[in-house]
């Protein structure tokens, strides 16, 4: 199986490729009586594969493994294989899939409060969809009557985008403020509590399905257009701004959590984190939090040093049960969540009016275009560490298709209760490290994440997991999107003209992320009644606060206006496109 020129990676095609023959090669009996044919025999179900390559740790003073066979895209691949890498797959994603919905949905002025037993469902709600919607963007098909095609072919799996949550969290803030949701005030009309607002989800869900169709729209546009438009110089600034306020969301939940406790009030239910009730509860920041957080993320650091290729493509989750174990065994984790759970669940077991939140249409819109570009970088490193084309017409037809099921899924996520989709780009990672591009392993992924979700009782596990264990683990995975955007940034030349965008973007988008109530007040002075307006003060106010959606428009200006330097026209003269 050979790639044409143009990877990425800087992975050599010999990795790929080898004179030996696989004991998984394909003939021309179809895969499906293969399987039938082997299903009781060693050779369906193990095969040659040698296990001890996923599974022996990297200690000192062991042998290292030699790397095992590629397994190509349509090479066999016995059954038992295929369960435990798929487990892989999924074990990898888990914790990106769970983190969305159990941070929006809890406490705090800028997440919805909701109760334990809508938390539970949306967590499991969001397992069920990534499988459902991971199985479309696999499934590679072409369109009835075009030359357009769905999903990649690829083990391209999906799950909630993380680009979201500062748009939601803006969002449900203003919301809030302005009395869209319930709150309880004192008598001198200062917010004391924040009330559960499913109202607020029905917006955002509403919201992002509306918007979905310039995502849709963005997967026909060719490619050199898109490579105008959103270059590495844009998307790397607007990628490690989301970063960079993500990491400071997770340092708040380290910390205890990320609700009213956080500013250490002097009385009320929340003089301590998460509140009062909570078993072991402290104030925020207590050593004792900071501590748990510190053990999930030096588990992390272990598990990467001296884990298993199994254990490493895991070592979020793996972190995070040292932290449950830990936390449970001193009295940290309430069990009650658990056994209030239902033992199953599915999709609208609970439901949220639907609604169009306006100030939120064109930071939404952004980010979308954001997603488009994403997914069309991590499919290209899909078909890259898969040892498929990376240039050519099936690769533009597998980008295409990528992005328009991606445009598709964040539609029907929104129907399916939970917000937009994107592909997952550490999963390029579980192929690369396992050499394992066979999509029966993609499919026992999406198997597994739908089964995780139906069973709530694994769902709600999450939900019982202390703040700050939580944050030791969010924090981690917010800062790998912080340093995805300086890697897209490091590609750059760095001319003049790249200086001054970047440093034009990062003057309002690093400056207001730092300090996101900095425009708070430019418009306050308006006292009217008059919707509109005060639906005009909120979009501008959650443009210029929100860093990334004010720092991407003035760099995409900047960059269609500025003329270029020189060797940036003769860079593009001789690659025939725009750096």
């Amino acid at each position: 199986m050979k790639k044409e020129e143009g990877a990425i990676s800087g992975i050599d095609d010999k990795d790929f490729i080898s004179t030996e023959p696989t004991p998984y090669a394909p003939d021309e009996e179809s895969n499906l009586k293969w399987y039938m044919r082997n299903l009781c025999t060693r050779q369906g179900w193990i095969g040659e594969y040698d296990f001890s390559f996923l599974c022996l740790p990297n200690l000192p003073g062991l042998a290292k493994q030699p790397p095992a066979k590629f397994i190509g895209l349509k090479d066999r691949l016995p059954l038992a294989v295929a369960i435990i890498m798929g487990f892989q797959h999924c074990l990898a994603m888990l914790a990106g899939v769970v983190t969305p919905p159990l941070i929006l949905s809890g406490p705090g002025p800028q997440h919805m409060n909701l109760n334990t037993e809508y938390r539970s469902y949306l967590i499991s709600a969001s397992l069920i969809t990534c499988g459902l919607l991971s199985f479309i963007q696999m499934t590679r098909w072409r369109i009835p009557g075009t030359r357009y095609y769905m999903g990649t072919g690829l083990i391209t799996v999906v799950g909630t985008s993380f680009t979201i949550m500062p748009v939601a969290e803006s969002s449900f803030a203003y919301m809030y403020e302005s009395g869209f949701c319930p709150t309880v005030k004192n008598d001198l009309g200062v917010i004391t509590q924040y009330l559960p607002c499913p109202e607020a989800y029905g917006a955002l869900l509403g919201t992002t399905m509306m918007c979905s169709v310039l995502m849709i729209l963005i997967s026909f546009v060719p490619a050199k257009v898109l490579h105008k438009l959103f270059p590495p110089l844009v998307t790397g600034i607007t990628v490690t701004l989301i970063g960079a306020h993500l990491v400071g969301s997770g340092l708040k939940n380290w910390g205890g959590g990320s609700g009213p406790c956080i500013s250490h009030p002097k009385e009320g239910n929340f003089v301590l984190c998460p509140n009062i009730n909570s078993p072991n509860a402290l104030p925020w920041g207590h050593i004792k939090y900071m501590g748990l957080g510190f053990l999930v993320f030096i588990s992390i650091i272990l598990f990467d040093i001296f884990g298993s290729h199994f254990m490493r493509s895991a070592e979020v989750v793996l972190g995070l049960i040292v932290g449950l174990i830990v936390s449970w065994s001193t009295g940290y984790v309430n069990t009650q969540v658990i056994n209030e759970a239902p033992v199953v669940t599915f999709v609208w077991v609970k439901t949220f009016p639907l609604g169009i939140y306006t100030p939120a249409i064109i930071p939404m819109l952004v980010i979308y275009m954001l997603i488009a570009v994403e997914s069309i970088g991590t499919i290209t490193a899909c078909c890259d560490v898969s040892g498929v084309e990376v240039s050519g017409p099936v690769f533009e037809t597998r980008i295409q298709g990528g992005v328009l099921a991606d445009g598709l899924n964040s539609l029907f996520a929104g129907l399916l209760t939970n917000p937009p989709m994107s592909t997952f780009a550490q999963n390029n990672g579980i192929v690369a490290l396992t050499r394992c591009a066979n999509l029966t392993t993609g499919y026992a992924c999406c198997f597994f994440l739908i089964i995780m979700g139906v069973f709530s009782k694994l769902a709600s596990v999450f939900l019982a997991i202390p703040e700050s264990v939580l944050g030791g683990m969010t924090t981690f995975l917010f800062a790998n999107v912080l340093v995805s955007g300086i890697r897209i940034l490091s590609y750059l030349k760095w001319t003049r003209r790249d200086r001054f965008i970047a440093a034009a973007a990062m003057t309002l988008g690093m400056g207001t992320t730092i300090k996101d109530d900095w425009f708070s007040y430019a418009l306050s002075s308006y006292k009217g009644s008059n919707t509109t307006v005060n639906g005009l003060i909120i979009s501008a106010e959650m443009i210029v606060n929100s860093g990334f959606t004010i720092a991407s428009i003035i760099a995409i200006i900047l960059n269609l206006v500025m003329p270029k330097e020189a060797e940036d026209l003769e860079e593009e003269e001789n690659n025939g496109h725009p750096v």
